[in-house]
């Protein structure tokens, strides 16, 4: 870390609890689900030494939505003894959180407790890793991520103590660019926007989505690492504003089977010194030749990353025909029924923007699959098949896995994710993608129940 700007952020953060304005620091980490995980420190406290590490139990790493341990995981069980892991601030992400009195959030790398090494899976690094492997070949990346949401007319416990029955969206029609309705939803959306701008996030606005209650959060592109930190801090803010409102949201692609999904596209370009990678103003479309490979790769092992993009059960069931959500891995011009859409084409914007990511996704695990996906397609220099044009629902190729556990067998036997991220990781996440499985298997849902109990 760069000792000025270390030295900068320390004494800016004393002069504010000197002056009264701060005294809770959040030290978070990203886990496996892309929540936010750590403690709460008194800012005296870092400022005396907690802002050089401070520690976690490992099995933050190895869990799920529920926060069980379940085994089967080689990095920590209850045979290893659960041990820590060292939470290392990284003051760069140093922000103030206006939604909160007197709190600033830094976001932490996770090192392992005896070899002070990141922690392979964890998902800042992984996505660290993919982005050294693009700046060996003179690149960089920028990115930027859609949230898309759910806003509820309840609080979450209200909706927890009706067993998430009923549900109740905000509005009671479709919003998509609607002005009047979204109006009416402002106790909510107008904090988020501002607060998030303070906090240091480019925020560019928020829309109504294609449903009843649907909104749409739009951050400015940035660097791949930066946009990772944007989209989890934003997606908590969310969360943490609408409960602050009396109302609750929800992140889930598909929460009712008769109402919109929820997505999370993935913008990606690369640039080389400050210039678009992407770009040659002497091809019809824009695309230099290092972008056909690039999209060529996205395109080529799409099925060996989706798991990435869709790391649930309920996450596939966007994909459906005539929704806006993706059924097939094909590429098209400014098409929004491609799993892969060209955008500002011809134009030094010129960008491929991903369609399959839904809103549950972890952005740094999907950005660090696609940039895995995107280099090789580098590397091996992949030709770029013909785009394709009209309703690209019709067709039968490129398939999106149908389903988590077509997703996980396609993780566990790529080569190239393997080669990329590592066996570890990969196994890692396998693992996590059974675990979810295992839970949905065992549980008798509502549907079989109502489906069956008098005419089966």
């Amino acid at each position: 870390m760069n000792s000025a700007v270390t030295l900068d952020a320390l004494e800016d953060l004393a002069d504010r609890v000197k002056n009264g304005e701060v005294d809770t620091v959040l030290a978070c980490f990203v886990d496996m689900q892309g929540r936010l995980m750590g403690k709460r420190l008194h800012a005296h406290h870092f400022i005396d030494g907690g802002w050089r590490e401070t520690h976690c139990c490992n099995y933050l790493l190895a869990t799920d939505l529920e926060m069980e341990t379940p085994d089967g995981y080689a990095s920590t069980s209850w045979q290893a003894g659960y041990g820590d892991y060292i939470m290392r601030p990284d003051l760069t992400t140093l922000r103030p959180l206006p939604w909160l009195e007197g709190t600033v959030l830094v976001l932490c790398d996770v090192l392992d407790h005896h070899t002070h090494e990141p922690v392979p899976h964890s998902p800042r690094a992984m996505l660290k890793r993919q982005l050294a492997r693009l700046s060996d070949l003179g690149l960089s990346a920028m990115m930027a991520t859609e949230l898309e949401f759910f806003l509820f007319e309840k609080s979450f416990d209200e909706i927890r103590r009706g067993d998430f029955r009923d549900l109740q969206p905000i509005s009671g029609y479709n919003e998509d660019y609607h002005i009047f309705q979204t109006s009416k939803e402002e106790h909510v959306m107008r904090p988020v926007r501002n607060h998030l701008h303070a906090a240091g996030i480019p925020i560019e606005g928020t829309k109504g989505e294609a449903g009843r209650g649907q909104e749409e959060l739009n951050i400015r592109y940035a660097p791949a690492l930066d946009t990772a930190d944007y989209h989890t801090i934003a997606k908590h803010a969310i969360k943490e504003i609408a409960w602050q409102q009396g109302r609750a949201v929800t992140f889930l692609p598909k929460w009712h089977h008769a109402h919109s999904g929820s997505s999370s596209h993935i913008h990606q370009s690369l640039f080389r010194d400050g210039s678009s990678a992407f770009f040659d103003e002497d091809d019809d479309l824009g695309m230099s030749p290092l972008m056909k490979h690039y999209l060529a790769g996205l395109l080529h092992y799409a099925t060996d990353t989706t798991y990435f993009l869709a790391p649930y059960v309920n996450s596939y069931k966007r994909f459906q025909k005539g929704s806006f959500a993706p059924t097939r891995t094909v590429w098209s011009v400014d098409n929004r029924t491609a799993g892969f859409r060209l955008c500002a084409a011809g134009t030094e914007a010129v960008r491929v923007e991903n369609r399959i990511g839904g809103s549950d996704l972890n952005p740094y695990l999907a950005m660090a699959a696609q940039l895995a996906a995107g280099i090789r397609g580098i590397t091996e220099e992949l030709a770029l098949s013909p785009p394709a044009k009209g309703d690209t629902y019709s067709g039968d190729s490129g398939l999106i896995p149908q389903n988590l556990r077509d997703a996980r067998d396609a993780l566990a036997g790529s080569t190239m994710l393997r080669e990329s991220l590592g066996d570890d990781v990969v196994d890692h996440y396998v693992r996590a993608a059974e675990v979810e499985l295992e839970a949905f298997d065992q549980v008798v849902t509502q549907f079989e129940v109502a489906r069956g109990f008098e005419r089966a």
